[in-house]
């Protein structure tokens, strides 16, 4: 609704100019408005900082330096990663000229933290406003300062559950540690994940105990040779797990286990708010059903021309070139 709309919001969406800052602060001053003056006008803690500290004509520099700043959120497989897991040359140089102008880059995907971690760093997204969503949503971290800024865990008694009805059906199931994939019996699906990752999984006897206490991020249950027998155990644990997990195929052999609520969507949204970043700045570009929340959030939802047929009806573009052909350095060169 109009009167919920922030000065902050009217303004990043260009409805309103600068000026209107100081009626609303006379207002507010002669109000019984509970909320503070930030909070009132919807500035960030940033914002509010340099107005303090500094000047008005400072924060209007900042609020202006915000409003121009784009953020894309990108897919790593099948999107920026070419089939050989490698960033062509022509993306690196479009997604370098994109941070340099200030824009931010985020790398969104399934993988664990520590695999996302390891590939920026090969990849050379550590610059100041490269950030990565990993576990499909379940955790935010900032690349350049190299800290999480959001995680969202699931129940220790959860994880517990999973584990023994995959056991149960003789599916693979596995969690995560900060460092390594969590196993309590060494399969052929872990064998080939770990050698896609680059992250070692460690055999355990109880991977409750293995955790110390400590909830982990995610759950997959994986069966390579038959796609069937993922969706039974879908279905069969249907009335058990709805409200409890939220669960997705991330591709047909994975069926990925979240906490409820998490999503690519919906941690681009947690992000954008943490940075001041309005949605309508957004693009998201991805290829596989995981990403489908992200690219429908998004201001511009792009899907790769590699993407089945079903994913590309979810967007607004779909690239002209593939993840083979330089497709993400076209879509940076079309909306950033």
């Amino acid at each position: 609704m109009e009167e919920n709309r922030t000065f902050r919001d009217r303004y990043m969406a260009g409805e309103t100019d600068f000026e209107e800052i100081f009626s609303l602060t006379g207002k507010w001053n002669f109000s019984d408005d509970t909320r503070t003056l930030r909070e009132f006008l919807g500035l960030t803690p940033e914002e509010e900082d340099v107005w303090i500290s500094e000047s008005d004509e400072a924060l209007e520099d900042l609020m202006e330096k915000e409003k121009n700043t784009r953020i894309l959120f990108v897919d790593l497989d099948g999107t920026l990663l070419n089939d050989k897991k490698e960033i062509t040359e022509k993306n690196r140089r479009a997604v370098d000229d994109a941070l340099a102008r200030g824009h931010k880059i985020v790398i969104t995907t399934g993988r664990p933290t520590v695999s996302a971690r390891r590939l920026s760093r090969e990849l050379g997204l550590v610059k100041d406003g490269c950030f990565a969503i990993a576990y499909n949503g379940g955790e935010i971290y900032d690349l350049y300062r190299e800290k999480s800024v959001y995680r969202r865990t699931i129940p220790l008694e959860y994880v517990k559950k999973v584990f023994e009805e995959a056991k149960k059906r003789g599916l693979h199931c596995q969690t995560y540690n900060d460092e390594n994939i969590l196993i309590e019996k060494e399969t052929e699906e872990v064998k080939r994940y770990q050698k896609m990752t680059n992250v070692t999984a460690v055999v355990v006897p109880d991977v409750i105990e293995a955790l110390k206490g400590r909830e982990p991020v995610k759950l997959i249950v994986m069966d390579y040779e038959d796609h069937n027998k993922l969706v039974a155990f879908e279905e069969e644990t249907k009335e058990w797990a709805d409200g409890k997990l939220d669960r997705i195929f991330s591709c047909a052999a994975y069926l990925e286990h979240v906490a409820p609520g998490v999503s690519k969507g919906s941690a681009m949204s947690i992000l954008c708010e943490k940075l001041g970043i309005p949605m309508c700045n957004t693009i998201a570009a991805g290829d596989a059903p995981n990403d489908v929340s992200m690219i429908e959030a998004a201001a511009v939802g792009v899907v790769m021309q590699n993407a089945p047929e079903d994913i590309k009806s979810c967007g607004d573009y779909v690239t002209e070139a593939d993840n083979n052909h330089d497709g993400i350095a076209e879509v940076i060169e079309r909306f950033m």
